[in-house]
């Protein structure tokens, strides 16, 4: 394989990784989202304030797209300097770095929207204990936030 083509495919796979954990979003910020919007329709129909906050819950998902983005943005810089590949020899690394990464991303994001989800009927319901809620989602940030510093402490 010429290095062209190895710098080719190791952007195009650290991209699927911003794809993956932007699927993970989606999908996270979507089942925290149905869940606010159930709450909001309850506290509408008991003639309850909707609380506005339950914003922050369904939100929160949305980092693991960023967190993905830096770490293809840091592949990128450490093959590329000034548009020439600099280090073909570490694509089959980056490639499998990229990957997993943007597994852990996507993964993270669909169960912070799932823990979201709960925080948001419970929230809606009781109006009581966001903080905590934010906790909850705030542990489950942890590790996206460690698979993307795990993944930098890998490359080279």
């Amino acid at each position: 394989m010429t290095e062209e083509i190895a710098g080719f495919i190791t952007l195009g796979v650290a991209y699927a990784a911003v794809g993956m954990a932007a699927i993970g979003s989606a999908i996270g910020t979507g089942i925290a989202g149905q869940a606010a919007i159930g709450a909001w329709k309850k506290c509408y129909q008991q003639g309850k304030a909707a609380p506005f906050l339950l914003l922050a819950l369904v939100g929160a998902p949305l980092s693991q797209t960023i967190y993905s983005m830096i770490m293809m943005m840091i592949i990128k810089s450490k093959m590329y300097v000034n548009g020439a590949i600099v280090h073909a020899e570490y694509s089959g690394l980056f490639i499998v770095i990229a990957l997993l990464g943007g597994l852990a991303q996507m993964v993270s994001a669909i169960y912070q929207g799932k823990a979201g989800a709960g925080a948001s009927v419970a929230f809606a319901e009781t109006d009581q204990g966001f903080a905590n809620y934010l906790m909850v989602l705030g542990i489950v940030e942890t590790c996206a936030i460690f698979a993307l510093v795990f993944s930098l402490m890998m490359m080279p």
